[in-house]
């Protein structure tokens, strides 16, 4: 093992043939991942079953899509079963923000409502929710949480947000671009106290948190399966489990209208679905090659790791060793602070990350957060300690040449 201070990297992941576990994926080695939390990767065994399926479509279209509701619901039973719920409480829709966006065009709101949302809700969800205000004449209110919130400080930060009004409460479960969660469960069972509909993003969490929605009370969540899952892109999840679950419709209009929920979303016409078909083939995957707890532990201390070897180069860098203190941090997805003078918008931070991936060969994830740059950093089973201390040592200093080129400029 290797050792940093007191921090150890865990050893890495091998496939049941002594192979590295990188060799099940179809991932460019010439390129350093460590950007696992935004788009996935699908491992090679998934892959084969989707373009299996996607060849048997292509075979006889006629025979495939009127069968593929009996396809569509045979994976939604698995996919439950993996997040341990019924399966007549999950719909499978595209992606998180197409769920989010079906509880926008099918939910009830109130003439004048209000809409809470966080400072660290996803932008394109965020967006959805203000447009469903606006439709109403209604407005957005955005609870702040200091990115060091605790879970106290964080339930008091969102609830001071809600009053008479609030038509609709969304909250992310893991956050996107501040790598933490925030206490749903406390703000769902008050949402439901007070009578006020309650949406959860989940879209990091299938995968990464086992059992997500025990002891969760919400009207709907919502989850990414091509993330920490490694589904194909295209699958995703809406779970419903009150009443309001009776007037959710697909975003498309197609022959499964009539049917209850969840069954109307397993007939949406000629979409490509085979995504959400091959999805259990990527969650067995990772059970069958090293179990799902094994799995999630390795990301846990690879991540330790992770953070302590960026973050000690980037302190060495700037003097500034001081951790970025996440209130409620998650195990496979960490922040570590930037030298002043990069990413301090967003648009700043995603343009760092293209720079990044184009001249450094590294695909890493930047954020910003009130106006602080950071570098998040994303480990999966695929990953090693090499792929960090690469990081630290080949793309930190130059990092730093590009910081000193801003402040000067």
């Amino acid at each position: 093992m290797t050792e940093t201070g007191l921090t150890t990297a865990p050893r890495p992941l091998l496939l049941a043939d002594g192979r590295a576990a990188a060799d099940a994926w179809s991932l460019d080695p010439g390129v350093r991942h460590l950007n696992h939390g935004s788009f996935g990767a699908v491992p090679l065994a998934a892959q084969a079953v989707q373009q299996k399926l996607r060849a048997e479509m292509e075979r006889n279209p006629v025979v495939w899509f009127p069968g593929l509701a009996a396809r569509t619901g045979q994976a939604r039973t698995a996919v439950a079963r993996f997040l341990n719920v019924d399966s007549d409480d999950l719909a499978l829709v595209p992606n998180a923000s197409g769920g989010a966006s079906v509880v926008y065009n099918s939910l009830p709101f109130p003439a004048g409502g209000e809409i809470v949302v966080t400072d660290h809700g996803y932008g394109a969800v965020t967006m959805g929710a203000e447009r469903l205000a606006r439709r109403h004449g209604g407005t957005l209110r955005t609870a702040h949480v200091p990115l060091d919130a605790d879970e106290d400080e964080a339930f008091a930060a969102v609830m001071s947000a809600v009053g008479e009004r609030t038509g609709l409460v969304v909250v992310d479960h893991i956050t996107s671009p501040t790598a933490r969660r925030l206490p749903v469960e406390r703000i769902g069972r008050e949402a439901r106290r007070r009578g006020i509909p309650f949406l959860v993003d989940g879209a990091h969490v299938p995968g990464l948190l086992d059992d997500p929605l025990r002891d969760l009370e919400c009207d709907f969540w919502v989850g990414n399966l091509h993330k920490f899952g490694c589904a194909p892109r295209g699958a995703a999840v809406l779970v419903a489990r009150t009443p309001l679950r009776d007037g959710l419709y697909p975003l498309i209009d197609s022959w499964g209208a009539e049917d209850p929920f969840p069954g109307r979303f397993d007939s949406q016409g000629t979409l490509d679905v085979t995504g959400c078909l091959a999805a259990p083939a990527a969650l067995g995957f990772i059970e069958d090659a090293w179990g799902w707890q094994a799995a999630r532990t390795y990301m846990r201390e690879l991540g330790d790791y992770a953070v302590h070897v960026v973050g000690a180069a980037i302190a060495e860098l700037t003097g500034d060793d001081r951790p970025v203190d996440v209130g409620m941090p998650v195990d496979a997805l960490r922040l570590v602070r930037l030298p002043d003078g990069l990413a301090a918008t967003r648009l700043e931070a995603d343009a760092l990350r293209d720079r990044v991936a184009r001249e450094l060969d590294v695909a890493a994830a930047f954020t910003s957060f009130d106006g602080v740059g950071y570098v998040r950093l994303s480990t999966h089973v695929y990953n090693t300690a090499a792929d960090y201390e690469y990081f630290a040592e080949k793309c930190v200093p130059v990092l730093g040449e590009w910081a000193r080129t801003a402040t000067r400029g």
